[in-house]
């Protein structure tokens, strides 16, 4: 006996397996080139991530990505707690980390998208402008023996930020002196700087390299930018963009984009055009270097831009 299936009924099964086939059972709205995306940055990244959301969303009219710039600890919680799908930071996952996508059953992308550094600078009174990586560590250490370094009061952007781990990673600093201190910002580091004496300030290179950027050139009139050696045999550097890209300059790093988006969405875009051309030249621009695009170096004769 062949059961009979009314007509209104039949429709609306077909209707459902018709919407459910144009979306694959996807419940996202967003698309590599619209919808709403919230994501987490280092708040070392804002000048850089700032000038790539806004000119990806001048090219993409529907895409409204909201960024949350947090301290480097505060950005990886966000996206291990779910809160965000994707961030802008100074490193990769750890073990902990990707033992918690293997649970996930996730395959974390992991992109590239420029070299950074760390820069020191000095208030227009020091005296010294050269740092080994040896003397950084005695200047940051509780357990400092330089009478002159105990007097130089040392300021970060902010507690949690990347640049403290970056620098206890590099010089091997377990206890930090008394003398130093964490803001809240890399503008606030720039303005304590300029108006101190014998201080020293620690920040992300995007904060004084940008030449369009009146604001950080105006501070650099106001401070010194330090140069770092590796060692008191070797030759000091101070953060030029050539020194980065050779990576002669001992305080460089990289700059990653992870994500753990398992579709075609939103940050699949931002992130293609982030390491694009384009996003590459915004990269350039804030005096950072290019991760995916090859860097050609010329040799010009002009003022030193940091001093």
């Amino acid at each position: 006996m062949i059961m009979k299936i009314k007509v209104p009924i039949l429709v609306f099964v077909l209707i459902l397996i018709g919407i459910y086939g144009c979306n694959g059972g996807d419940s996202h709205t967003d698309t590599p080139t619209s919808g709403n995306l919230s994501i987490a940055a280092d708040e070392t990244y804002k000048p850089l991530i700032e000038s790539e959301v806004l000119t990806f969303e001048s090219i993409y009219k529907y895409a409204n990505i909201t960024v949350k710039f947090k301290p480097e600890a505060e950005v990886f919680n966000d996206l291990m707690n779910d809160s965000v799908r994707l961030i802008i930071v100074s490193r990769k996952l750890n073990d902990a980390e990707l033992k918690q996508f293997e649970k996930w059953e996730i395959v974390p992308k992991v992109t590239k998208i420029a070299y950074d550094a760390v820069a020191l600078i000095g208030s227009k009174d020091l005296k010294d402008t050269v740092y080994t990586l040896d003397q950084l560590k005695e200047l940051l250490s509780a357990g400092v023996n330089n009478p002159q370094m105990k007097n130089i009061k040392v300021v970060f952007d902010n507690n949690n930020s990347s640049t403290i781990r970056f620098i206890k990673e590099k010089t091997g600093v377990k206890e930090f002196s008394s003398n130093c201190y964490a803001l809240n910002s890399g503008p606030a580091v720039l303005d304590y700087v300029s108006k101190g004496k014998n201080t020293i300030g620690i920040i992300g290179v995007d904060y004084i390299s940008d030449q369009d950027d009146t604001t950080s050139q105006n501070f650099i009139k106001t401070v010194k930018v330090l140069n770092i050696a590796v060692n008191s045999d070797s030759e000091a550097f101070k953060p030029y963009q050539a020194y980065i890209a050779q990576k002669i300059y001992p305080l460089y790093r990289e700059v990653y984009i992870v994500s753990k988006e398992a579709y075609t969405g939103l940050g699949t875009g931002f992130t293609a055009f982030v390491a694009s051309e384009r996003g590459q030249r915004i990269v350039l621009k804030l005096g950072l270097v290019p991760a995916t695009m090859p860097v050609r170096l010329v040799e010009v004769v002009k003022d030193d831009i940091f001093n």
